[in-house]
């Protein structure tokens, strides 16, 4: 599965971003998929999964409420649609895929997009 991340940009607190993920290989809707992010100087944290099928979702505590993970696999996309930015949230943003069940754990996910940067002005 290869990962193309998209969708970042520079917005002001308060405003919103959807961020797109556009996903390769035939075994896309059998994989789990998540969202990560990491800071300059901070280790790459999870953000949120969802399942094969689309029908559990799990998020950190810090974006539940405001973030949104949803994906369509007759297009092979994932997305993350943020609202209610502050500037905590400003980070590079990765997209994951991996076989096993979706989980808040990098090592669920095998394959890693290359990062859309998101910058949250206040």
């Amino acid at each position: 599965v290869q990962l193309q991340a998209s969708g970042g940009g520079l917005v002001q607190a308060g405003g919103s971003l959807r961020l797109s993920c556009a996903a390769s290989g035939r075994t896309f809707s059998n994989n789990a998929m998540g969202w990560f992010r990491q800071s300059p100087g901070k280790e790459r944290e999870f953000v949120a999964a969802v399942s094969w099928s689309g029908g559990s979702t799990i998020y950190a505590d810090s974006v539940k409420g405001r973030f949104t993970i949803s994906r369509d696999n007759a297009k092979n996309m994932v997305y993350l649609q943020m609202n209610s930015l502050n500037p905590e949230d400003t980070a590079v943003y990765y997209c994951a895929a991996g076989a096993g069940a979706y989980s808040g754990s990098r090592s669920t996910y095998r394959y890693w997009g290359q990062g859309t940067l998101v910058t949250v002005s206040s």
